[in-house]
C-alpha cells in the first residue's frame, strides 16, 4: 500500500459477557481513536467448547469499525480490557461499501 492509499476499512467482532459494561468497553475503543465506531448487539447465545466442555453462555456482541493500520493497537487494548482469557477477534474485510462511511471510518481512526 502506498503511503497516498488509505488503509482499509475491516470489521472487529468480540463478545462480552451478558453483564458486562459494553458501552464503557466500546467508549474507551472509540476515545481512543482505536474504533470510528461500535455496534453492540445484546443478549447473544454463544455455544462453545472451552477446555473440553461444551458450554453455553449469555453474550453481548460487539462490531468494531476500524482500519488495518489500527488493528495492532486495537488488539493489544481489547486484550487489556477484556475481562476473558481468550478474547475473541476476528477480523472481518469490508470488501465494498460507501465510499463516504469507509473516509470517515479512516478519519475517525487517524
Amino acid at each position: 500500500m502506498s503511503s497516498s492509499e488509505p488503509a482499509a476499512v475491516v470489521l472487529v467482532l468480540t463478545t462480552l459477557g451478558a453483564d458486562a459494561d459494553a458501552a464503557a468497553f466500546a467508549r474507551s475503543l472509540v476515545d481512543e481513536r482505536l474504533a470510528a465506531c461500535v455496534n453492540i448487539l445484546p443478549a447473544v447465545t454463544s455455544v462453545y467448547r472451552w477446555q473440553g466442555t461444551v458450554e453455553q453462555d449469555r453474550e453481548q456482541l460487539l462490531v468494531v469499525k476500524t482500519t488495518t493500520d489500527r488493528l495492532a493497537a486495537l488488539e493489544a487494548r481489547v486484550r487489556q480490557l477484556h475481562p476473558y482469557d481468550l478474547p475473541e477477534f476476528l477480523v472481518i474485510p469490508a470488501s465494498g461499501g460507501s465510499a463516504a462511511y469507509l473516509a470517515w471510518v479512516s478519519e475517525s481512526v487517524g
